[in-house]
Formats: structure tokens, C-alpha cells, sequence
């Protein structure tokens, strides 16, 4: 229970890895903010929690529209006195395309949702973290962060950003008493990653390939760096990898 009387608000938590760190926070203790676009989604995995005894509620946010996300924190602190923990996890990968390939309306869709919502959603939350006595912001990244994969550029550049925006980040809310980290995964199974798979012919071999440990790893096998970037560790402004061993071997 390492996480008891803990709040943690996480995003794309519908599904995937966010579901999974809901699940798991939740199972060490926390109260979970569950949020993604659908909120229908949301309340099945708030459910879920509440039914192996766990505390959750769910808050339904589009993390492309500021908008969104000012209803999404009116809703939180109505609800809850304060977060602990924020997990910027939601992100879009708009399909497997070349930059010639990419239109203007992907460009600025992915953008809004991969680098201005986590941005817009931690600068936001940060004094009321600060005024409660400080916390932890985790931004999900990936591996494609630091390999920039050919036909996935645009996404690797928003990781990338955000990246940069971590280090940003826990420079200038320090001084709050938050520590602000980012996780770069390697490949792990997801509706993501399992669609790239069905579409690209060869893909999931070559993702196998890729790394020194020889599998595509489960979301639940990402917890654990989660959980270490999330504790009190003397740890900020850093990029933790989880890539099975992807840059390693390159």
C-alpha cells in the first residue's frame, strides 16, 4: 500500500498502460482519477477498481481542447482537496506515415493532444500541487523519443518535445516541491501497438527484433518504473527508459 491516501489523476487511463497504472495505483493504495475522451470507458474501469475494493472516479477530458481541460480540473477539485500524482499517459498516433504523407490536420491534431494538453493540464494543476504540499508529474513518452523511427516522425518529435518540456518543467516547479520525470517505453501490447501490427506486415517481428529481451512486453511489466518515478525518489527532470533493451542493441 505504498501509494495509500494518495490521489492520482492519470489520462487515456480507458485502456492500454493507462488502464493498467489506474489498476495498479489502485491496488497500492491510491484514489484514482480516472479520465479519458469516452466516459463511459472511464466509469467500466472505475468500476472495475471499486469492485476489488479499490477508490476511483472517473472524469471524462479531451486532452486536445483547453477547454476540456478546464472543465476536467473544475471536476477534480470539486470532488477531490488535492492531487498527488499526475500522469499525463494520453497520446494519439494518427497512423504509420511519411512526413510528405502527413496532412496539416494530423500535424496539429497530434500536437494538441501530445504536447500542448500534457503542458497545458501540468501547468495548470502545478500551484494547486505546489499548495497542497508538492507531488509528482509523470509524462508518458516513447522509445521513439530518442530513435526517431522512419513513417512515425511526427510522432517522435511530439515525445520528443515533451521530452524537453519534462526537464523545463522540473526546473521551474521545484521550488513547489515537484518532482517532474518522464518514461520512455519500448514496445508493450496496447490497441496501438496491436493495430500497427494487423496493418504493417512484418511489424511485430521486427519490434521483437529490435530489442535484447525478444518480446513485446505486457503494459502491466511498465508499472514498475511507474511506480519508481512515483514514490518520494531523490529523482526529477529525468527520462527513465524501459525498452527492453532497444537502445542497447542499436
Amino acid at each position: 500500500m505504498r501509494f495509500k491516501d494518495k490521489v492520482v489523476l492519470i489520462t487515456g487511463a480507458s485502456r492500454g498502460l493507462g488502464k493498467a497504472m489506474a489498476e495498479g495505483f489502485a491496488e497500492e493504495g491510491a484514489k484514482i482519477i480516472v479520465s479519458s475522451r469516452k466516459l463511459d470507458a472511464c466509469e467500466a474501469v472505475a468500476a472495475s477498481i471499486k469492485s476489488r475494493g479499490g477508490d476511483a472516479i472517473a472524469i471524462d477530458a479531451h486532452l486536445g481542447s483547453t477547454e476540456k481541460i478546464d472543465i476536467l480540473l473544475t471536476k477534480v477539485y470539486s470532488q477531490v482537496s488535492k492531487v498527488d500524482i499526475l500522469i499525463n499517459n494520453a497520446g494519439i498516433n494518427l497512423g504509420m506515415a511519411s512526413l510528405s504523407d502527413t496532412t496539416v490536420a494530423m500535424f496539429d491534431k497530434m500536437i494538441s493532444v501530445n504536447l500542448r494538453g500534457p503542458w497545458y493540464l501540468s501547468s495548470r494543476i502545478a500551484p494547486k500541487m505546489g499548495d497542497s504540499g508538492g507531488g509528482c508529474i509523470i509524462n508518458i513518452l516513447s522509445i521513439a523519443a530518442m530513435i526517431s523511427p522512419p513513417n512515425m516522425g511526427l510522432y517522435a518529435a511530439t515525445k520528443a518535445a515533451l521530452a524537453s518540456l519534462t526537464e523545463v518543467m522540473a526546473q521551474e516547479w521545484s521550488s513547489l516541491n515537484i518532482r517532474v520525470n518522464a518514461l520512455a517505453p519500448g514496445s508493450y501490447r496496447s490497441e496501438m501497438t496491436n493495430s500497427a501490427i494487423e496493418s504493417i506486415e512484418g511489424y511485430e517481428q521486427s519490434l521483437i527484433d529490435a530489442a535484447l529481451i525478444p518480446r513485446i512486453a505486457d503494459s502491466k511489466e511498465i508499472l514498475n518504473p511507474v511506480f519508481y518515478l512515483a514514490t518520494e525518489a531523490y529523482t526529477t527532470g529525468t527520462t527513465l527508459v524501459a525498452d527492453g533493451g532497444v537502445l542497447a542493441k542499436r
